[in-house]
């Protein structure tokens, strides 16, 4: 065993010994990049990945998890706050089934599962009433923690202590106190802050809305929206004003910057939107009477009333006076005229018609666009040249842009004429002024790629040289082995002295069964030569 790694080892050395500088630097190196290679590898699939499990935990819920994953022998990260665990991420699922399988995690929020744990029987009620303030806290905390914008949270109850008489007017009523921690990035609307009045409001018998109090982590205060029946102060509705504003111009300048940016380029425009708003709410009633016949104009008959008179007389009988002038007479009516005949007739006719009554009440939309202007950069073609920007596609820009202006003026009650309106765009070329810095990171970036690409042909360049030059080397050497070597010896059988076949094949069995080296090495003669 010693003699064949002694021989190895010579043949080893002796192969080295024949390299060339440059061939074993190539070699070398080749060798250390193999082994870095493998090294990195096996490193990447060797070590543990890790995967958050819990975060924004609570100190007790954290302690009580961490000791779960020490007893069961799981590796896991804690963060340096201590609120957040990491473990092997094809260990997630199946921690965060036994955490909850065990109540670990609280959230420090117990709620009415206090109740569960111990029971009620042989405390006073001064500690039951402390039990219970605490398991309706707790399971307010659960309910606000319940928001995506809220990652954590403490209320505190006051609640009246319980008489057997009977409560005056102006009693003492309960009161609440909360405190959300807001995560970062996120922000609470007014309809999410008066969601959290109502619930708490709702959770607490005997809680006014006027008695709760809601602030954030740094101190300001979260209004209800009509808290004594008025509406916020006007510092938040000017904030909610600036929030929808700013919405709605957002929404325009990323819509126009899509569009021209698919159709020109995405490095090729900048879009700068300016608008202002009417946020005048008003209410508005109209008393409408309509005739249900809209061709004559004319309503429904509901009632017809005709009354008709007659009277006839031959002028016999008493003289006659004046028409209509005695005391008991009717004006008008005629009277005894013994002078002749006289008739008369009266027709009086009543209808009455029914007609539709509207009445509308209608409240205006709570905001209307009041001025829209756009702006917009192009970069032409040729970045030096503005002129190489065709006039046609400044025109074209310039429509669509008048066109998302008018729509959104429709509202306003202006009457926008189309200079008024074109007179709101404008479309401009001009190259970019792009930060040196991301240039210079480019350029860098572009010399590091270059760089190792060129280390990586350089190495391959190498060691295709050196493997053709070790080939060369190797087939010189075989020749001049062959050269060197001296010819073999091959027997011979003299057929010609043989008297027969039988003789010729018993010699040909021997030499094969003696020497078979030799007997193949005459069968390679012999075809050799033939």
């Amino acid at each position: 065993m010693n003699e064949k790694i002694s021989q190895y080892w010579n043949r080893a050395t002796q192969y080295w010994s024949q390299l060339s500088k440059a061939q074993k630097a190539t070699f070398i190196s080749t060798v250390i990049l193999v082994i870095l290679t493998i090294a990195v590898i096996s490193y990447n699939f060797s070590k543990t990945e890790y995967a958050l499990a819990y975060t924004d935990l609570q100190p007790g819920d954290a302690a009580a998890i961490k000791g779960y994953l020490d007893s069961a022998g799981i590796p896991y990260q804690l963060s340096e706050d201590g609120k957040s665990i990491g473990v092997p991420r094809s260990e997630v699922a199946n921690v965060k089934l036994a955490v909850e399988s065990q109540g670990l995690n609280k959230g420090s929020n117990i709620g009415y599962g206090a109740f569960k744990e111990s029971g009620t029987f042989g405390i006073t009620d001064r500690e039951f009433d402390v039990k219970y303030v605490n398991a309706i806290q707790g399971e307010l905390q659960q309910l606000i923690n319940s928001n995506n914008a809220i990652s954590d949270s403490k209320v505190l109850i006051s609640l009246p202590e319980k008489s057997v008489f009977l409560k005056e007017a102006g009693a003492e009523q309960a009161t609440a106190s909360v405190v959300v921690n807001i995560k970062p990035g996120y922000q609470l609307d007014q309809a999410k802050v008066d969601t959290m009045y109502h619930l708490v409001s709702h959770s607490i018998k005997g809680l006014p809305i006027e008695n709760i109090t809601i602030s954030d982590q740094d101190g300001n205060p979260l209004e209800y929206s009509k808290r004594n029946g008025t509406l916020n102060s006007p510092s938040t509705i000017a904030a909610q004003h600036f929030e929808i504003n700013n919405q709605f111009k957002n929404d325009v300048q990323r819509n126009v910057q899509q569009m021209l940016g698919t159709i020109l380029g995405k490095d090729k425009v900048i879009v700068s939107v300016f608008s202002t708003m009417n946020f005048d709410q008003r209410n508005t009633r109209q008393q409408l009477v309509t005739a249900p016949n809209e061709e004559e104009q004319r309503g429904l008959e509901i009632s017809l009333q005709e009354i008709q008179k007659s009277y006839n007389s031959d002028g016999a009988g008493a003289p006659g006076g004046i028409a209509g002038t005695g005391g008991t007479d009717v004006p008008g009516y005629p009277g005894m005229n013994s002078s002749g005949a006289a008739n008369s007739e009266e027709l009086q006719r009543t209808v009455n018609y029914e007609v539709n009554r509207i009445t509308n009440d209608i409240v205006s939309t709570p905001y209307v666009v009041k001025d829209l202007t756009i702006n917009v950069g192009i970069e032409p073609p040729t970045p030096e040249d503005p002129t190489s920007l065709a006039p046609e596609t400044i025109q074209a820009v310039e429509q669509i842009l008048v066109n998302i202006v008018r729509t959104a003026l429709a509202d306003s009650g202006q009457e926008l004429t189309e200079e008024e309106l074109e007179r709101k765009v404008s479309v401009f070329p001009h190259s970019f002024d792009r930060p040196a810095e991301s240039q210079g990171l480019a350029n860098n970036a572009m010399l590091l790629y270059g760089g190792l690409g060129g280390l990586a042909l350089a190495l391959l360049a190498g060691g295709g040289y050196w493997l053709m030059r070790r080939r060369k080397a190797q087939e010189a050497a075989e020749d001049d082995f062959i050269a060197d070597a001296p010819q073999p010896e091959f027997p011979t059988i003299d057929l010609d002295n043989v008297p027969n076949e039988n003789q010729v094949r018993k010699q040909l069995e021997q030499l094969a069964r003696k020497k078979p080296e030799e007997f193949v090495n005459l069968l390679r003669t012999w075809l050799v030569e033939e």
